[in-house]
């Protein structure tokens, strides 16, 4: 009877933990350096910092599930930005991360119950490629965060993160890709990015512009209300910035004028100019999968 007992209150005890502090059965975890040529299905869990290489190559199979597990105090090796102190896959390799309308990737904190920022980042720095198509991105500090490299992002959900894109020093193309509820959608300094047919949905901040901006294409996008601002300029972008043919979800320009943080509030900043406006939503935008 007392077995039983204590049999049962093990059991209670294990499942009334926070899945984060779990480690899943029979689940391979990985911690390190990854080299070669390498392939994830299933369930996988990150444990620190994880490296990927240059030279290697990471192929992430439909349906994957990626989960960060908490740092363990001798896994983590990048703490300073632009690292981040929870567990990431930092990625100087060649990722393709590719999913489909019925088995997207999910790349999460292993703790459902954790807020924004449980783990740090997909953080692709010097990658010749990295590809992210129907990708779930959960409870990350900048879900995907790209320096010198080039990268692909389309039919991705991105939600519930600090930041959801973060880049610089890029060629970066974020295209069909749903954006909300994250702290910011997308941070970006820099760069030339291809911004287009997104939709951006009770984000924070929309997007936020930090510094320099060049031969950037912002446009068919739908820009949903925020609960900041749509668009924050940084003390870095003196020049105007200009993000013609997007929809402001019916805004007049006066309106959405009042949702942009420029030059009308600061005098060393440029102006976000939004006219020509789009009267309808763009007949694509955001992903053409239900989650």
């Amino acid at each position: 009877m007392y077995s039983r007992f204590f049999a049962l209150l093990w059991i209670l005890i294990c499942f009334s933990l926070p899945a984060g502090c779990r480690q899943e059965k029979n689940v391979p975890v990985i911690r390190g350096d990854l080299t070669g040529k390498i392939v994830w299905s299933g369930l996988v869990q990150i444990a620190g910092d994880v490296i990927l290489a240059d030279g290697s190559s990471l192929v992430i199979q439909p349906g994957t599930r990626i989960q960060f597990l908490p740092s363990e105090s001798d896994s983590n090796t990048f703490v300073e930005h632009p690292y981040f102190p929870a567990s990431e896959l930092i990625v100087r390799g060649r990722l393709l991360a590719i999913g489909t309308a019925e088995q997207p990737i999910v790349f999460e904190s292993a703790d459902p119950m954790s807020g924004p920022g449980a783990w740090g980042a997909i953080n692709v720095e010097g990658s010749p490629e990295a590809v992210f198509e129907y990708c779930h991105f959960l409870q990350a500090d900048s879900a995907v965060h790209s320096r010198d490299s080039q990268v692909y992002i389309e039919q991705s959900l991105f939600e519930d993160n600090q930041v959801g894109i973060r880049f610089h020093s890029s060629q970066i193309l974020i295209e069909n890709n749903l954006l909300r509820n994250n702290q910011t959608g997308i941070r970006f300094h820099f760069d030339a990015p291809v911004i287009c047919n997104n939709r951006f949905e009770t984000n924070g901040i929309n997007l936020f512009i930090t510094s320099y901006p060049k031969d950037y294409r912002i446009e068919n996008n739908q820009f949903g209300k925020p609960r900041e601002y749509q668009v924050v300029l940084g003390e870095e972008v003196p020049d105007d910035v200009h993000m013609a043919n997007n929809y402001w979800d019916g805004l007049n320009a006066d309106q959405v004028h009042a949702q942009i943080y420029d030059g009308q509030r600061s005098e060393y900043l440029g102006r976000v100019i939004v006219e020509p406006m789009m009267t309808s939503p763009p007949r694509h935008n955001g992903f053409t999968w239900t989650q």
